[in-house]
């Protein structure tokens, strides 16, 4: 196996909600990924704007299934899926629910309320979220400057809180969220490109607007056990094992375009167009 968390970093996760690992991805897979998201048209066509509410954007794109590019080798590579197997609490397959590439550009890249993911997957019906894990891994430089990502450290802990209409977006119930900043400490997500954040789905999390002249793009993965299931997901990647690939293929394997990736896509699901699609997504 290429690569372990230690048990120290394990502990970290259970305890509070959350993990650094740095330095994850080598520079080298750094540039090719990031090349690759500013390169790709298929990452272009496919990027959703969700709003804030100072009317700032967030682009967003975001797909199923991992495919044979060099974003699907990452999140099939040995050392995420092992690394994910060692949080999650099952014995089961490690299964990718989705991948999004967040983009948020100088000046103009908005805010994201405070909220817990599985304040939203909790409506895909996903029955156990210590099974479920988001992995954020930098592809610029995240700092307090540029709207990096905010955690309230064991918050995880409170379970899941209530999630509402802020505004045109959905977030916790901010008398829980004002309780627990009064009770636990709030970190700023500093992040260098290649460092990786292991998240569970119930830690408070949020995001200011990038009023910074310097982007903050990532990838953030997330996965479920293959005992998890979601009675209310019509997406099918959630329900299969990942097809593992070496930790070398992000560097060195030949990659196809994301094209051919199953990209959400606002106009081809009714379900979203009704309800307001921009309020059910998880954005960081």
């Amino acid at each position: 196996m290429s690569f372990q968390l230690t048990p120290e970093q394990v502990s970290a996760y259970h305890r509070d909600g959350f993990v650094f690992v740095r330095n994850f991805c080598s520079s080298g897979e750094i540039e090719r990924l990031y090349g690759t998201a500013l390169e790709d048209d298929a990452m272009r066509k496919n990027a959703l704007d969700l709003n804030d509410q100072s009317g700032k954007k967030t682009k967003l794109s975001l797909w199923f299934t991992p495919g044979n590019d060099v974003f699907g080798y990452l999140t099939r590579s040995e050392k995420m899926v092992h690394s994910v197997g060692q949080l999650l609490d099952s014995d089961a397959p490690v299964c990718h629910f989705h991948s999004k590439l967040m983009q948020k550009e100088p000046r103009v890249g908005g805010a994201w309320e405070w909220h817990q993911d599985y304040g939203y997957w909790y409506k895909n019906q996903f029955m156990f979220p210590d099974q479920l894990i988001s992995v954020m891994v930098a592809l610029t430089p995240a700092n307090k400057e540029n709207g990096c990502l905010q955690v309230i450290k064991g918050s995880h802990k409170l379970g899941r809180v209530n999630h509402g209409f802020s505004g045109e977006q959905v977030g916790a119930d901010m008398v829980m969220v004002n309780n627990a900043l009064k009770t636990m400490e709030l970190l700023y997500c500093d992040l260098q490109p290649g460092d990786a954040l292991f998240f569970h789905p119930n830690l408070l999390h949020r995001s200011e607007a990038n009023l910074s002249d310097q982007p903050r793009w990532s990838i953030i993965s997330c996965y479920c056990s293959q005992s998890n299931l979601a009675y209310n997901e019509t997406s099918t990647s959630w329900k299969t094992p990942v097809s593992i690939v070496p930790d070398e293929s992000i560097l060195n394997w030949a990659a196809e375009s994301l094209s051919n990736a199953d990209f959400l896509k606002k106009e081809n699901d009714p379900a979203l167009k009704e309800t307001g699609w921009e309020k059910e997504v998880d954005v960081k």
